[in-house]
């Protein structure tokens, strides 16, 4: 895995595969993560043999390794909310210190729609044994989405990835109430011949710093041997979420032999960020950085 200046992969990646669960499943991947009691809590995608998504939680004291996998499914899609059979992907959560809960978003497909599109769906819990539907939002198609982990003048604000036109840039879309969204904006754009020209997407939540909210995104580009998926960097204001930098050229990318690096969760500890991500659609790698080593390659722009 490239690493470059600022991110370090843990040396025994990938930390979890799909041999390490007590089921069969056909692959893991994608996990959010978040800290619950002092340990780290990773929300994994794992996809069956029919090819559909659950949701899976993975703990570990450290972070690092000897991580124990619940026995069963912590979430499934339900049919009777709307969410169709192939499942729930890709979970991004933020704890919301205002409602006193955890948030998650992850993309669900919207049964009873032609096609069964992807959408996204928001589930809260408090201890991640009970969870609280708040429903599909927004219209699909649509993916990479989390809240932001506070309100902006009163309002819940969404980074999530239409596809609008053909194109698949990050938007931001504000909520009274998790449920009416309105002045939608795009937040980064893909850009021509660069190697986030043929999609954008969120990686982890937004992580707040006194400069501003430090944005981690995966960029796609088409190669003969398919598109290939890398990090980049971006740095959003704190109230107004106006882009202030982004960078230039990726800085965390698969080897040669692979083609995907798919972060969706981030625990931080003071300085320090611990970056969890899919390898290649099919095991759980991590990586770490400093936040201030994020900040000053920005600031170079």
């Amino acid at each position: 895995m490239f690493t470059g200046e600022l991110f370090e992969c843990y040396e025994e990646n990938p930390i979890l595969k799909r041999t390490d669960w007590p089921y069969p499943v056909a692959s893991v991947m994608n996990p959010g993560a978040t800290k619950l009691n002092g340990k780290t809590i990773l929300l994994v995608r794992a996809e069956d043999r029919r090819g559909y998504s659950h949701l899976s939680i993975a703990s570990s004291s450290n972070g690092v390794n000897n991580w124990k996998v619940n026995k069963k499914p912590v979430l499934t899609s339900n049919e009777k909310l709307g969410e169709a059979i192939f499942g729930l992907e890709d979970a991004r959560i933020v704890w919301f210190e205002e409602r006193k809960e955890y948030i998650i978003t992850c993309v669900c497909f919207f049964a009873g729609v032609s096609g069964n599109p992807p959408g996204i769906v928001l589930k809260s819990t408090k201890d991640f044994i009970d969870f609280k539907d708040l429903g599909q939002q927004l219209l699909p198609v649509n993916k990479d989405a989390c809240l932001f982990p506070r309100k902006f003048k009163g309002r819940y604000a969404l980074i999530h990835r239409p596809f609008v036109d053909g194109t698949a840039d990050i938007w931001v879309s504000f909520s009274p109430d998790l449920r009416h969204w309105g002045d939608n904006r795009v937040m980064l754009s893909t850009r021509p011949r660069s190697w986030d020209e043929y999609r954008v997407g969120l990686g982890p939540p937004p992580v707040e710093t006194e400069e501003g909210w430090v944005i981690i995104y995966h960029g796609a580009r088409y190669t003969a041997s398919g598109p290939v998926y890398r990090i980049g960097l971006a740095l959003l204001d704190l109230e107004t979420l106006e882009l202030k930098k982004r960078c230039k050229e990726w800085v965390f990318g698969p080897e040669e032999e692979s083609n995907i690096v798919f972060p969706c969760g981030a625990v931080r500890d003071g300085d320090d960020l611990y970056l969890y991500y899919g390898i290649d659609d099919s095991d759980v790698g991590m990586a770490d950085t400093k936040i201030s080593r994020i900040l000053k390659y920005l600031e170079k722009g």
